[in-house]
């Protein structure tokens, strides 16, 4: 355990200099409502801007308002930053501010913390009225100090009361001052962040919370004797910094579709928000559907009208869209579904992370349904593969599903910013006439593609049915029509399979172990290889961003490893548990996938805890596949 840090003497104060760190990871937990996620958000924001690297993840509960000074309904937000680039959330935090001590609790459970973590907790609870209160406090901060947490009480209450008449509603500000002294954050870009979160307010808002942020860094610089120094690397790049759900409505403006229609549900919603500030100004709109049914059907409608249109949601709303998405399919409508995936089975876990809806995109319609499904792997790639898909849907004339999930949906990363390009967007609407001796499905014999016929080409109106249909459309029961239909659009797909490149390997092309990973795992994974390589293991690892089609050559590379095992945030049976066996066992979802596609025998890692896997639970989970554990 580290040694105890004190509150700023008068001599120390003036001796205090930074200590200079490589990373840290911080978390601000605190009841839901008081903004510790709009603190770590703009603490990682200016982070960012400064040229450090940054990973956020937010604690959000499950409920819309538990009950306050709940362990289980703490609300908050880690924030990682480094010298170099950061692609997760870390291990366990470094330092914490906590609002109450009770909601520490809650990220104890899910063992965030360590033995030398620093804990800054508000100290208003010590002398609260309520007797009950007081002793809560008193034990935890015995119960802290046992657990080997450096814990420094701090008057942010009495501090804000100097300035506003409510704490609770600027306490946050506050608290981004203390972290901007700590962590040597500039002053001026934190001023500059708080002007743009609040510049829909009145200059008196503004400037209350400017006041709180100066009250905030001027009181840790008079009394903590705590400062960390993390440096940037120089860069020429121009970086932007968002989460992944803004990173995906960017991606729908830069491909040129105009038409988003969606209904709210968490955690996709945030991005229909900032389309709805933006689509507009280039000439689209965004509708706000009735239910999950109408909001596809809407999208089917415009981008058989000519302009492919996006429909965005998260499990629960999959569910409810199967049927039309299976008439896109038989009637080869393009479409783009982005799926921001979530706990489940029902409701599940709605603010929670979890990549459980693989099978669902793939196999989720009745019948013979070939589809494209990718899978952003990073926030950057959440702004590319929404352009790709579009792309890919009007070629292929499908649906062409990107997955991502609450992991990307509010993490902030910063990432080069892109330069557009011409042929991202969309093409104008194909109004020539059309001939007369080509039908409507003319599939090609070899590829199974077809053009596309727009309502208002003179000559090429045709039959749109749901129901089996010849090339022209029309409705037919004969088997052997049925039978071409089902091939062309199962050829499409292995056309497009044929231009895709074998994933490339993280380390040797063999080995003892080959760990298979899928989204928003990359960083993770990556990390805990390096980590493991430096320890001599030979283990190495791809990342699939293709789940259907597939990248080619996989049993090849999985044959060159003595193990292969999948690393995801889903369900599956554990081996040593007595009612589990190799005949029954459930795996988790890729790793169910690729046996069969492969009949290769490949084991999996995973859970459904609702939190991002980090690095070190990968080591650990390879080591114990290994045999190596302690």
């Amino acid at each position: 355990m580290n040694d105890p840090i004190q509150l700023n003497d008068t001599h120390a104060k003036n001796i205090r200099k930074p200590v200079q760190i490589s990373e840290h990871i911080i978390e601000i937990v605190s009841d839901s409502g008081e903004g510790a996620q709009k603190c770590g958000q703009s603490f990682a924001a200016i982070s960012a801007k400064m040229g450090n690297g940054v990973w956020t993840v937010e604690i959000i509960p499950a409920e819309i308002q538990p009950p306050a000074r709940g362990r289980a309904g703490a609300s908050g937000i880690r924030v990682r930053i480094g010298t170099n680039k950061i692609t997760n959330m870390g291990n366990e935090a470094d330092l914490i501010v906590a609002l109450n001590e009770q909601v520490p609790y809650g990220r104890i459970d899910q063992h965030a913390y360590r033995d030398g973590t620093i804990l800054l907790l508000e100290n208003k609870w010590a002398e609260d009225p309520d007797p009950e209160i007081r002793i809560k406090y008193a034990d935890a901060l015995v119960d802290f100090k046992n657990r080997g947490y450096q814990v420094i009480e701090i008057p942010m209450e009495e501090e804000c009361l100097k300035i506003v008449g409510n704490a609770r509603k600027g306490k946050n500000m506050w608290v981004l001052g203390m972290l901007c002294n700590i962590y040597t954050r500039s002053l001026e870009k934190a001023e500059r962040q708080i002007r743009n979160i609040f510049k829909k307010k009145s200059d008196s808002v503004i400037n209350a919370n400017i006041a709180l942020l100066n009250s905030g860094y001027q009181w840790a610089e008079s009394n903590l004797n705590l400062r960390f120094e993390i440096p940037v690397k120089e860069s020429e790049e121009d970086y932007l910094v968002m989460n992944g759900n803004e990173a995906l409505a960017l991606g729908v403006v830069a491909s040129g579709m105009e038409v988003c229609s969606m209904y709210p549900i968490t955690p996709a919603t945030s991005a229909s928000h900032l389309l709805a500030e933006v689509l507009r100004k280039a000439g689209g709109v965004v509708h706000q559907a009735e239910d999950e049914i109408a909001a596809i059907g809407f999208a089917i409608g415009a981008s058989y009208a000519g302009k492919t249109a996006v429909t965005i949601t998260s499990g629960p709303g999959m569910a409810l869209k199967t049927e039309f998405l299976g008439l896109a399919t038989m009637a080869e409508i393009p479409l783009v579904v982005i799926d921001v995936q979530r706990g489940g089975p029902s409701t599940g876990l709605p603010t929670k992370v979890e990549q459980g809806d693989l099978l669902t995109a793939l196999y989720g319609q009745p019948g013979a349904v070939p589809k494209i499904v990718m899978a952003a792997a990073t926030i950057e790639e959440c702004f590319h593969f929404v352009i790709l898909a579009r792309k890919l849907a009007e070629t292929f004339r499908t649906p062409v599903y990107v997955l991502s999930d609450a992991n990307l949906a509010t993490g902030q990363q910063p990432f080069p910013r892109p330069k557009i390009k011409h042929d991202w967007f969309a093409p104008p609407i194909d109004q020539s006439p059309w001939k007369e001796d080509i039908k409507p499905f003319n599939w090609d014999e070899k590829t199974g593609l077809s053009k596309r016929s727009i309502p208002g080409q003179i000559g090429g109106q045709y039959t749109v049915t749901g129901l089996a249909h010849d090339r022209r459309g029309n409705v037919s029961y004969k088997p052997d029509e049925n039978q071409e239909a089902s091939e062309m659009r199962s050829r499409k797909f292995a056309s497009f399979q044929k231009t895709l490149n074998p994933p490339p390997i993280k380390g040797e092309d063999h080995g003892d172990l080959l760990i298979v990973g899928w989204g928003s795992t990359l960083g993770a994974i990556d990390e805990a290889i390096e980590i493991a390589q430096n320890e001599g293991i030979k283990v190495s690892s791809i990342h699939l961003r293709f789940m259907s089609p597939f990248q080619p050559g996989l049993k090849e590379i999985f044959q060159k490893f003595k193990q292969v095992m999948t690393v995801e945030i889903n369900y599956s049976d554990r081996i040593d548990n007595p009612q589990f066996s190799e005949s029954n066992r459930r795996y988790s979802q890729l790793a169910w996938v690729l046996r069969a596609r492969t009949l290769v025998d490949i084991d999996c890692f995973s859970n459904v805890e609702g939190q991002p896997l980090s690095p070190k639970r990968i080591v650990d989970a390879i080591k114990n596949k290994l045999g190596l554990s302690n």
